[in-house]
């Protein structure tokens, strides 16, 4: 007699659909509910230990001054070549800077399921390459913008942040980094299937759109951007007044900001020897889940580190946990 009723797993096991995008494969895991809790834990502690002291000096500075062979914050940029060179020297410094750490978040879909080492590496930069057709207008834009009316924008100003208030350029990057956060949180839990597919429609026609829109979101990492070498070249390219250099500096320093994490996943995909491509193939919901925790953790660490920790280093809110060293 056949059997008509169904066990526990299969009624907790979601139902899988068809994928509708890069980032929604429709191969949906259990518990939903408590990997957006663990993930949404999780970036909010590295917001608790996040020193951006050691990210953005002892580590972006010290590289600067070694690629650069001088001293990066100390010596003027002196002309258009020195300034190229600055951008995209400070670009590669500022990788793993709080903004720019939310570029991680696009890991997942990048690791396919090739077998030889050669297809891993194209099928690595391809995808790379989409995230660049997204991020270079974007960067090129700003620049320009920059080099036409910079003077009179919010980051040209070097006030200091008076306690109980917010500067310009901290609203700036509160507002920017905000919405980068959240909309990488809603992708992860998209890419869950809690919410739905953004890209559900446009996917149908340019497979490659939910990669693009990833590079806009990378771009815009400039708009609201404090990082100290990122300042300096923002004030030289507002300075110099030609918007060309403006655009050509602000693409380098994007493109200096994805070399390390293109060369992490080249790495991850050509040395691994298939043992993780195998591991994320073996069970489909893999893929959605790693998709997933890492859209929520950087897009809760985002929004949690440039929105309400700011609010309480400007002393507007009372309290925020921090580590000793952060």
């Amino acid at each position: 007699m056949a059997r008509t009723g169904t066990t526990r797993q299969e009624r907790l096991e979601p139902t899988p659909t068809v994928g509708t995008s890069t980032f929604v494969t429709g191969n949906f895991p259990r518990r939903r509910g408590l990997i957006v809790l663990l993930a949404s834990i999780a970036g909010f502690l590295l917001t608790v230990v996040w020193s951006a002291h050691f990210v953005d000096s002892v580590i972006g500075d010290n590289v600067a001054n070694t690629l650069l062979g001088h001293d990066a914050k100390e010596t003027p940029i002196q002309g258009i070549a020195a300034g190229i060179a600055f951008a995209f020297v400070s670009g590669i410094a500022g990788t793993f800077t709080a903004c720019n750490i939310a570029a991680f978040g696009a890991v997942a879909p990048m690791l396919g399921s090739t077998q030889t080492r050669w297809a891993k590496l194209a099928a690595t930069l391809k995808p790379i390459g989409w995230l660049s057709v997204g991020m270079i207008p974007v960067s090129a834009l700003y620049g320009v913008l920059v080099g036409i009316i910079g003077t009179r924008m919010p980051q040209f100003s070097t006030a200091a942040n008076a306690p109980g208030t917010l500067s310009s350029r901290s609203i700036q990057s509160l507002i920017v980094f905000g919405v980068i956060g959240l909309v990488m949180v809603y992708l992860g839990l998209a890419a869950l299937g809690l919410v739905r597919d953004p890209f559900r429609k446009i996917s149908q026609r340019f497979p490659n759109a939910p990669m693009v829109f990833m590079g806009v979101l990378i771009g815009g990492f400039l708009i609201g951007r404090p990082f100290g070498l990122f300042r300096q070249m923002f004030r030289d390219a507002a300075e110099s007044g030609n918007p060309l250099y403006g655009a050509a500096a602000f693409t380098l320093q994007s493109v200096g900001n994805i070399i390390i994490m293109a060369l992490l996943f080249l790495a991850l995909a050509y040395f691994t020897g298939g043992r993780l491509q195998r591991w994320l193939s073996a069970k489909p919901s893999r893929i959605a889940t790693v998709t997933a925790v890492a859209l929520i953790v950087a897009g809760v660490f985002t929004f949690m580190y440039w929105d309400i920790r700011l609010l309480a280093r400007r002393e507007i809110i009372p309290w925020y946990p921090t580590a000793p060293w952060a």
